[in-house]
C-alpha cells in the first residue's frame, strides 16, 4: 500500500507542475495559431469535421485541453454552447485539463518505471520523459500530425485504433531495446516500432483545406515542442520527487543511466 501511495504522490506532484508548464506554453505557442486558423475556417466555410477532435488530440494527448478550449471559444457554434471567456478563465480551464492529463500520464510513467527499478534521480527522469514523448507524441504524430480547425480528418474510430496500436507497439519496442540485452529482441523491438508506420495511419479522402501549409507546419512544430517540454518536465520532476521522498534508492536502468 505504501508503494501505491508513493506512486500516486509522485504522479500528482509531477503532473501538476508539468500541466501548468504545458498550459503556459500553449497560451503563447499553440492557442494563437488555433485562433488564426479559425479565421480561415470562418472565411472559407470550413470542412465537415464531425467526430474529429480539434488540434490532433490523438497524436498529442497532453495538449488536448488548451487547444480544444481555444477552438471552442473562437468558433461560432450553431447552438449557443458555453465556452470559457478569453484570458484568465480560459487559461484556468486549460491548465486544469492539462493537469488532469499530466497526472494520468504521470501515473503511467511512474508505475511503468517502478517495474524497471524506479527513477533514481531527475536525470533518469529526463530519459523517461523522452521515452514518454516518443511513445505518446512522436510516434503517433508521424502518422497523425496535429490538426487545426477546418482541416480534413479520417474516421475517428480508425484513427483511435491506429493511435492506440502505435502507442502500444512503440512502448513494447522501446522496452525490448532498453531492457533486453539481446540482439534478436532488439531487432524485434525495432520491427514493432516501425510496423504501424508501414501499415500507415488512416487518411481522409481529400487533404483540401483553407488552412495555409505554413500555418499548419508552424502548429505541428509548436505542438511537438510543447509536448516535448511537458514530458521532460514530467519525468524530471518525478525523478526528483521520488529520489527525495522514497526511502529506498532506485538502481540505474540496466546500469546505463547514473
Amino acid at each position: 500500500m505504501s508503494i501505491f501511495r508513493n506512486v500516486v504522490f509522485i504522479a500528482a506532484i509531477s503532473g501538476l507542475l508539468a500541466g501548468v508548464v504545458l498550459a503556459a506554453l500553449q497560451t503563447y505557442a499553440t492557442v494563437p495559431l488555433i485562433l488564426k486558423a479559425e479565421t480561415y475556417e470562418n472565411a472559407g466555410g470550413g470542412h465537415e469535421h464531425a467526430a474529429a477532435p480539434v488540434a490532433g488530440t490523438e497524436a498529442n494527448a497532453p495538449a488536448a485541453g488548451a487547444e480544444t478550449t481555444a477552438a471552442q471559444t473562437a468558433a461560432p457554434a450553431e447552438e449557443e454552447a458555453w465556452a470559457p471567456a478569453d484570458g484568465a478563465e480560459r487559461f484556468a480551464y486549460s491548465a486544469l485539463a492539462n493537469i488532469v492529463s499530466g497526472i494520468a500520464f504521470g501515473l503511467i510513467l511512474v508505475a511503468v518505471s517502478e517495474f524497471a527499478g524506479g527513477i533514481a534521480n531527475w536525470r533518469q527522469g529526463v530519459f523517461w520523459g523522452f521515452a514518454g514523448f516518443a511513445v505518446f507524441t512522436l510516434a503517433p504524430g508521424l502518422g497523425l500530425p496535429p490538426e487545426l480547425p477546418a482541416m480534413p480528418a479520417a474516421d475517428l474510430g480508425a484513427r483511435q485504433i491506429w493511435w492506440t496500436l502505435t502507442v502500444v507497439a512503440t512502448a513494447a519496442g522501446l522496452a525490448l531495446i532498453a531492457f533486453k540485452q539481446s540482439l534478436p529482441l532488439a531487432i524485434l523491438g525495432v520491427a514493432l516500432i516501425v510496423a504501424p508506420h508501414i501499415v500507415g495511419a488512416p487518411q481522409p479522402e481529400s487533404h483540401e483545406s483553407p488552412i495555409p501549409a505554413d500555418l499548419h507546419h508552424s502548429f505541428v512544430v509548436a505542438v511537438t515542442i510543447t509536448n516535448l517540454v511537458f514530458w521532460v518536465v514530467l519525468g524530471a520532476v518525478a525523478g526528483y520527487v521520488r529520489n527525495r521522498f522514497m526511502s529506498e534508492p532506485a538502481p540505474s536502468l540496466n546500469g546505463r543511466l547514473a
